[in-house]
């Protein structure tokens, strides 16, 4: 799966999670996701577990401690798709 795919599904994951769905329309691969988006700590850990079912990966706490923008996630995601 290419990256670009990637940043579309994490969108999509974020989506339940941003109260502003128009920063969303602008976000970028260095969109921070509890800065920019406003998507709260304990909702982080409901986004990487979504990635987790969608995407069929594990992320460890180390790396789910790394996330801190969208491009972030997308890098994670396709390493461990490999």
């Amino acid at each position: 799966m290419d990256e670009k795919k990637i940043f579309e599904e994490m969108v999509n994951i974020l989506r339940p999670y941003t109260k502003d769905q128009t920063l969303l329309e602008k976000a970028t691969v260095d969109t921070h996701i509890l800065n920019d988006l406003k998507v709260n700590s304990a909702r982080l850990v409901d986004v990487i577990i979504k990635c987790e079912d969608i995407f069929g990966i594990s992320v460890d706490d180390d790396e789910a401690d790394k996330i801190r923008t969208i491009g972030d996630a997308v890098r994670i995601i396709k390493q461990k798709l490999g």
